[in-house]
């Protein structure tokens, strides 16, 4: 498993670079991590609206929501989405809220 050093805190990251441990492993050094890697400059309220609805759908349900239920969730058309998170939904935005990769 690799590793990840980013302000002083080591993730555990699996093979396409989300944490190994999921959620249990989260904190804001790693969504700055991701941040970074996404190149977004500084997260909005948006960008927390996003990741707080997955984070909540995951936690109910065992996996990340489809990306039609995260726009509707959300009210952000999937345009928005991918402004927010280049990467997209799967990749950037589940990354950085912890979740594993999405299947």
């Amino acid at each position: 498993m690799a590793t990840v050093e980013f302000k002083g805190k080591t993730f555990e990251v699996d093979e396409d670079g989300f944490l190994a441990k999921g959620m249990e492993a989260w904190c804001q050094e790693w969504v700055d991590y991701v941040k970074d890697l996404e190149g977004i400059q500084e997260l909005t309220d948006d960008h927390w609206k996003v990741i707080n609805v997955l984070q909540d759908y995951y936690k109910k349900n065992g996996i990340a929501p489809m990306v039609r239920i995260l726009g509707k969730t959300t009210g952000y058309p999937l345009k928005k989405i991918y402004e927010l998170f280049p990467s997209g939904p799967g990749k950037g935005a589940c990354k950085m809220a912890g979740l594993p990769k999405p299947t």
